[in-house]
């Protein structure tokens, strides 16, 4: 039987790499299904088309399905439910709202809600080989200390709501690990590609770029705090290729990821790398996280800044990831999360070349 791919969330970044990735490794065998809002299908269609021609696809290969996943069902039609429930094989769920600033109304619609109506939808899939749920390791809240992959622990709070929703999104879908043949991925803070360092959007790590460059003009410039926070940022390049892996393993039915760094780096360490690849220079002084948190709270300095205040609350936040699971189920593949610092000149660079492209800015509320 050939295989079908359903995914959610295209024509987002990671979603159509993991497209592409898994094409490829499949030999561009099976046909690929995406789930599109219907104010995104001329988006949706040119990057259809793009995959298209990059890897020699035939038109009918890669189908748009209208629909949303707040709905019920999730299907604006019926006249595709009877193929999709016989030929859907993988249902890669990637939508989401990712905001770390997002109203908790909005992310629970989105992320809570829309994950119970796909999971409700997957269920009636007749030949479902495999259901893979982008999670985050984030779900952890303000939970600290070594925090495992086996865990999915209620925290006492969370940092923001998109890590409450994405936690209450979790527990849904993993309480059908008994009914369904699932694989939950769990990245760290995804950053742009480690050799390109291409990115969708200057969110996450590049909120300290974004600092950095609009206070260039300093002649000092201190840091935020003491930094002694692990922060786990991961490329997008490993989570797609672990991701396309792991959706294909026989043993990784049932189990849960963390696509996290295994050797990350504390916030100061990864503060001075930015600051000496950008600005060439070193930080003098600190300034302490309070204050900090005190000036973003006045929009028209976080506007200017391009950082949202919550950000600031991964510098203090003292939990560490065990990605063990992960590394063991990989080790096979040759796949491995790539040094921070390995990365750093073509994410640099890549910053520099579009910091003043409002396409990758995001607007800061």
């Amino acid at each position: 039987m050939n295989k079908g791919y359903f995914f959610t969330g295209f024509p987002g970044f990671i979603c159509n790499q993991l497209i592409r990735e898994i094409l490829k490794q499949n030999d561009c065998n099976g046909t690929v299904y995406v789930l599109v809002l219907p104010s995104m299908l001329d988006k949706a269609n040119i990057e259809r088309l793009a995959i298209i021609s990059e890897l020699g696809l035939s038109e009918d290969s890669f189908k748009l399905v209208e629909g949303d996943i707040t709905i019920q069902g999730i299907l604006h039609g019926t006249e595709e439910q009877a193929e999709l429930r016989k030929k859907v094989t993988h249902v890669f769920h990637l939508a989401a709202i990712y905001d770390l600033a997002v109203p908790r109304d909005i992310a629970y619609k989105v992320n809570v809600s829309g994950t119970n109506h796909v999971n409700e939808w997957v269920k009636t899939l007749v030949h479902l080989e495999r259901y893979i749920y982008f999670s985050t390791a984030y779900v952890v809240g303000e939970r600290e200390g070594t925090l495992f992959e086996t865990e999915l622990i209620r925290p006492d709070h969370f940092k923001n709501h998109y890590e409450e929703t994405k936690f209450e999104a979790e527990v849904l879908v993993n309480s059908l690990k008994n009914q369904l043949p699932i694989t939950i991925i769990r990245p760290g803070i995804v950053k742009g590609h480690s050799n390109t360092g291409e990115t969708i959007k200057f969110d996450g790590p590049y909120f300290i770029m974004n600092f950095l460059e609009r206070l260039k003009f300093l002649p000092i410039i201190p840091k935020l705090g003491k930094g002694e926070a692990i922060v786990n940022l991961v490329p997008i390049d490993y989570i797609i290729r672990a991701t396309t892996y792991l959706s294909f393993l026989d043993k990784a039915a049932g189990k849960t990821y963390h696509l996290t760094d295994p050797s990350p780096y504390r916030a100061s360490e990864i503060y001075e790398v930015m600051m000496q690849e950008l600005l060439g220079k070193e930080p003098k002084g600190m300034i302490p996280i309070t204050l900090g948190k005190w000036f973003l709270s006045i929009k028209p300095i976080r506007k200017y800044l391009g950082v949202e205040k919550e950000a600031l609350d991964y510098f203090t936040w003292m939990g560490e990831f065990d990605c063990s699971q992960a590394v063991e189920d990989l080790k096979e593949s040759g796949i491995r999360c790539p040094d921070f610092k390995e990365g750093i000149k073509p994410m640099a660079t890549f910053y520099l070349q579009q910091k003043n492209n409002p396409k990758y800015q995001i607007n800061i509320l």
